[in-house]
C-alpha cells in the first residue's frame, strides 16, 4: 500500500524494490518501527507506520505517524480515526512516549482537517530535509 499511498497523496513514484526492502526492514528490526493495520471482512483497508524520535528536551520519545493509507473505498468511514485512536492508546500505555507527530503535504486540506479533528495541532516548525 505504501507505493500507492505516496503516488496518490504526493504524486511521486517510488521504486517498488526499495519499498519492499523498506517494509521488510520494519519486520526485521521492530525496534525501528511498527505497522498498524485496519481490517474489514478480512481485508486490509488502512495502515500506518510508527517510528520514534528522541527528544532531549522532554527526555522521552515522540511517535511519528507515517505512511498513512486508507483504501479509497474505505475513506470517510472512520478507518483512520480508529487507527489514530489505537496509536494514541498504545502511546499513552507505553513508557517514555511524550507525544505524537506526523507530517502532511501543505495542500492536503482533507488530511489536515482530519488530524485537527483528532486533537492534533500544527506546531510552529517547518520541516527540512537533505537527501543523501
Amino acid at each position: 500500500m505504501t507505493v500507492d499511498a505516496v503516488l496518490r497523496s504526493e504524486d511521486k513514484t517510488l521504486d517498488p524494490d526499495t519499498v519492499r526492502a523498506g517494509v521488510r526492514a520494519v519486520f526485521d528490526k521492530p525496534e525501528q518501527a511498527f505497522y498498524l493495520v485496519a481490517e474489514r471482512d478480512d481485508t486490509i483497508v488502512g495502515s500506518l507506520m510508527i517510528t520514534t524520535e528522541w527528544s532531549d528536551w522532554r527526555n522521552a520519545n515522540f511517535w511519528w505517524i507515517q505512511s498513512v493509507y486508507v483504501r479509497p473505498a474505505a475513506r470517510r468511514a472512520g478507518v483512520y480515526t480508529a487507527l489514530h485512536r489505537e496509536v494514541r492508546r498504545r502511546a499513552r500505555d507505553a513508557d517514555g512516549v511524550c507525544g505524537l507527530r506526523l507530517y502532511v503535504e501543505r495542500d492536503n486540506a482533507a488530511a489536515q482537517a482530519a488530524y485537527k479533528e483528532l486533537g492534533m495541532d500544527a506546531p510552529p516548525y517547518r520541516m527540512y530535509e537533505e537527501m543523501l
